[in-house]
């Protein structure tokens, strides 16, 4: 099972602290603009990439909207990772983009 965080909850955080964040959005919409600092991993490679994390970490998960980081942090969290879902995705984040 994983923990869901919401977007003001996580803007809170962020802003105190150097949070681990994937980004699970595909390329064009990584390019379009994500937070600085995000790690990229689309959804479609998280197969394949997710033993670039390290299982000891916590990482907040996050996508466009909340669905695709929800699915990424049940494959992730079957695995034994620690993730967080960020509910609402880069679409309610009200901060900078890079």
């Amino acid at each position: 099972m994983y923990n869901s965080i919401s977007m003001p909850e996580f803007e809170q955080k962020w802003k105190k602290e150097k949070l681990p964040l994937v980004d699970v959005r595909e390329m064009n919409e990584w390019e379009n603009g994500h937070l600085d600092g995000a790690v990229h991993i689309p959804l479609s490679d998280l197969s394949a990439a997710k033993e670039k994390l390290d299982k000891s970490q916590e990482y907040y998960v996050m996508c466009h909207s909340g669905a695709r980081s929800s699915m990424a942090c049940q494959e992730l969290s079957k695995e034994g990772y620690k993730v967080t879902n960020v509910m609402g995705g880069i679409s309610a984040w009200r901060g900078e983009v890079v």
